[in-house]
């Protein structure tokens, strides 16, 4: 694997954390969601967006994890 390869799965875990990170901690999906007539959702909101921030950053961290893996296997001169 080379660091190219993980760049989409690294933007899409930086992305999907720092969006549920934004939902979780700061009203602004709780303000959307009312405006649109959608409040009787907003308890439920903890259900979904505390465990999508865990993946998220699981998948952030495996990424980075891969493109350090990676790297070590470069600097070794090993090919897989």
């Amino acid at each position: 694997m080379t660091a190219v390869d993980d760049r989409p799965l690294l933007a899409t875990g930086l992305s999907g954390s720092a969006i549920a990170a934004l939902c979780c901690f700061t009203p602004i999906l709780v303000i959307a969601l009312g405006a649109v007539g959608l409040a009787a959702i907003v308890g439920w909101l903890d259900l979904v967006l505390l465990p999508a921030l865990v993946f998220f950053l699981g998948l952030t961290a495996y990424a980075l994890w891969r493109r350090a893996a990676a790297a070590r296997i470069a600097g070794t001169g090993c090919n897989r």
